[in-house]
């Protein structure tokens, strides 16, 4: 009989560790990468792996990793969504459900962030996205967190900026329409500004689509307006044809962007063209300080370039979900029950120690951060110029 039931125990190991909710027998802790290779958002993808090779590089030197003592091999999974939000949420569906992962990293951009936490949340799987800065992305979704502050605080931040550094009470805004980061972030900041230096103080609201190039229009009626500064919250690969073609007619306001500047290859096309501007963000890599010194020197010598804003907040999520996963003081094997304790152990996190600063959760998965203003040097580096706080 003991060998019968002997046999009887295996086979039960053996077909829980088939399906989805067993993933520790091989003793490996799986992590999914939920981050563009292709497409639109390609560079600042292959950046925020570039950040989490370093964390698993670092880990298999240890020697795996320790929870409750016990040693774990630690595999990252780098899932591409090729920039398109149904990839993304088919991903997430294969990472969980097939890949057994314990918790997901990515996507960086709210629009493939979104649809992949709704998927993290119904798989009662742990997510962290470092750069989806759209409230949607975390409301109400108890499994998802980010290391990155909600695009919102960035409109109080900048008029708090442009009324000490320009003595600004009138403002111009040019946003892409159609997509949901710029019209969001450009309302969101007309709804700041106008609510300190009152109703019509944005005196030029104008508008793109999405594949515009010529902004000559737009910008003709700015130059007229009367602003003391241009706010646009274009993504990094579109602001160099904007400040161009401002410079080209005249325009000689300040520019200022959002966070989404802060990614990608923007100094490599825009040039001298954007030295002295600023814009708000999460990071700076330009004079580090503390453990943000330790990892642009990592960065630096593995890769020859400075990290940008993407990486240095995926190389914060990544380590923070690592230390959630050794704050559960063990696991059990059992998906259901390990993946509630990582979001557990989440959601207490208080300061903890990131290269974009102290992270703390507010009870919503959203970190209290300070927005930072960026200013690019005149050698193209993008430096610590303040902080502003919500």
């Amino acid at each position: 009989m003991g060998r019968v039931l002997k046999i009887f125990v295996l086979s039960c190991v053996v077909a829980a560790c088939s399906n989805t909710i067993c993933f520790a027998a091989d003793n490996v802790i799986r992590i999914g990468f939920n981050i563009a290779q292709t497409g639109m958002f390609e560079l600042v993808g292959k950046n925020a792996i570039n950040a989490g090779e370093l964390v698993r590089q670092e880990i298999e030197k240890s020697g795996g990793l320790e929870v409750g003592g016990k040693i774990y091999k630690v595999e990252f999974l780098y899932g591409d969504h090729t920039s398109d939000p149904s990839v993304a949420a088919s991903l997430a569906v294969k990472q969980v459900s097939q890949e057994k992962v314990l918790g997901i990293i990515g996507p960086l951009i709210s629009r493939q962030a979104i649809p992949v936490a709704q998927m993290a949340q119904a798989y009662s799987t742990p997510m962290i996205t470092p750069w989806s800065t759209s409230p949607l992305t975390t409301q109400d979704r108890p499994f998802v967190f980010r290391t990155c502050f909600v695009f919102t605080i960035q409109g109080p931040a900048i008029t708090t900026f442009a009324a000490s550094q320009f003595k600004a009470t009138k403002a111009a805004v040019l946003y892409d329409i159609i997509s949901a980061y710029p019209r969001g972030m450009a309302n969101s900041f007309k709804e700041a500004f106008e609510a300190v230096n009152g109703a019509g103080s944005v005196v030029a609201f104008e508008e793109f689509r999405t594949g515009d190039v010529d902004f000559s229009k737009q910008l003709s009626r700015i130059n007229e307006s009367g602003a003391e500064f241009l706010f646009t919250p274009q993504h990094y690969n579109e602001v160099p044809v904007i400040v161009r073609q401002a410079k080209a007619m005249g325009l000689t306001i300040p520019i200022v962007g959002s966070n989404s500047w802060a990614g990608g290859n923007l100094i490599g096309e825009c040039g001298t063209d954007c030295n002295g501007l600023f814009f708000t963000g999460n990071y700076a890599p330009g004079n580090p300080q503390g453990l943000n010194k330790e990892f642009v020197e990592t960065y630096i010598k593995a890769y020859g370039v400075n990290p940008d804003e993407p990486a240095a907040l995926t190389w914060d999520a990544v380590r923070l979900l690592v230390q959630a996963i050794k704050n559960t003081g063990g696991l059990t094997g059992d998906l259901v029950r390990d993946r509630i304790a990582v979001q557990d152990a989440l959601a207490k996190v208080k300061d903890f120690d990131g290269a974009t600063g102290k992270i703390g959760f507010n009870g919503n998965g959203d970190p209290s951060k300070c927005a930072v203003i960026v200013k690019i040097d005149d050698n193209g580096v993008f430096t610590f110029h303040d902080s502003v706080c919500p």
